[in-house]
């Protein structure tokens, strides 16, 4: 029951790191209406900048969290202002084509500059082990968590208390019915992607003590990420939050109870039998 328990505690706070990547994708999402196949190459982007600014000007990772904040949304902005804008009345297909492509300039990119070595940016505060009873935890999952927690409530707060997140709920609602509001709805969509994008600038402050960054490491970050939105129900940031509890879970107790190899097939199993009884995801509603 101890490893059990110790197992859940794990998942849980795994969780947390999946959740800040998850949230930035589904404001994006939930906003723009666009699926974004570059969020993973944009969190590799954010690890090489945290790596970068900590090893350079001996930064601590968390505080190298706000520059790549910042210079993520700037990439977010000018990704959908350059690219997805002109693509906006384009089918759907385009539009994932053209998330594709940048995906695989990004990730090309990485690999030209910085080989496909791995780059590991260290903090003793995010390696330092907890021990509360007979748990151990990392101080650093904890500190990702909270966060996580936070940004939550924070982008609930933003959505519903501000005339700026208003505007984000009532383009997300009806882009056309918005417009006739008065609302920028292209300036709405640039600010949606650069927020989604600012996401993953924080979570890489956050995950960079704890994974090593290389140029495919948004490959399985994205993929997660994806199914967790998706389980959640596309657009709902409560059940992106949750869907990433969720899977932080299923993952922990697939790798030790079964094989760590088999850990995507378990909650990708789970992730479709979900799909097959609530095709909206579990917190998604019917357009």
């Amino acid at each position: 029951m101890e490893i059990f328990l110790q197992l859940l505690i794990n998942g849980i706070l795994l969780g947390g790191a999946y959740a800040i990547i998850s949230l930035g994708l589904t404001l994006i999402f939930g906003t723009v209406r666009v699926v974004n196949f570059a969020h993973g190459e944009f969190l590799m982007l954010a690890m090489y900048i945290i790596y970068l600014i900590s090893t350079q000007f001996n930064v601590h990772p968390y505080a190298s969290a706000i520059p790549a904040a910042i210079i993520l949304f700037a990439v977010g902005a000018l990704t959908q202002k350059v690219i997805i804008q002109p693509l906006l009345d384009a089918d759907e297909h385009i539009q994932i084509f053209a998330t594709v492509g940048l995906s695989t300039v990004l990730l090309n990119l990485a690999l030209v500059i910085f080989g496909a070595d791995l780059y590991q940016t260290y903090s003793e505060t995010s390696a330092a082990i907890l021990s509360i009873g007979p748990f151990s935890i990392v101080q650093g999952q904890v500190i990702t968590f909270i966060v996580a927690l936070i940004l939550a409530v924070a982008l609930h707060i933003f959505l519903h208390s501000t005339f700026l997140g208003r505007a984000l709920r009532a383009v997300s609602q009806h882009r056309y019915a918005a417009s006739l509001m008065g609302i920028d709805v292209k300036k709405v969509y640039v600010i949606a992607f650069g927020l989604g994008a600012s996401f993953v600038g924080i979570a890489a402050g956050f995950l960079s003590p704890l994974y090593p960054v290389f140029p495919t490491l948004g490959t399985y970050f994205v993929l997660t990420s994806f199914v967790i939105v998706v389980l959640g129900g596309l657009g709902s940031l409560k059940g992106a939050f949750l869907g990433s509890l969720i899977i932080g879970i299923i993952d922990t107790l697939s790798s030790y109870y079964i094989a760590p190899d088999l850990k995507e097939v378990v909650y990708f199993g789970i992730f479709l039998v979900i799909l097959v009884l609530k095709p909206t995801g579990l917190f998604g509603h019917k357009k």
